[in-house]
């Protein structure tokens, strides 16, 4: 079985983002319901929202 939203994945990890630091921005959710919600592939613009979220957490 392959893991849904690996672009989303491994774009956090490259950036040096954890997980917890994501979910906290993207709606103050804890960081096993933010990972649970990667197991369904999600939509270019949820995407696109996620990865701006990274770029702004490792500008900070």
């Amino acid at each position: 079985m392959q893991k849904k939203n690996l672009d989303i994945r491994e774009y956090a990890r490259n950036k040096g983002v954890p997980f917890w630091r994501i979910a906290e921005r993207y709606g103050g959710m804890a960081d096993s319901n933010f990972s649970r919600m990667l197991r369904h592939e999600l939509p270019d613009d949820k995407k696109a929202e996620i990865k701006a979220i990274i770029d702004d957490l490792t500008a900070e």
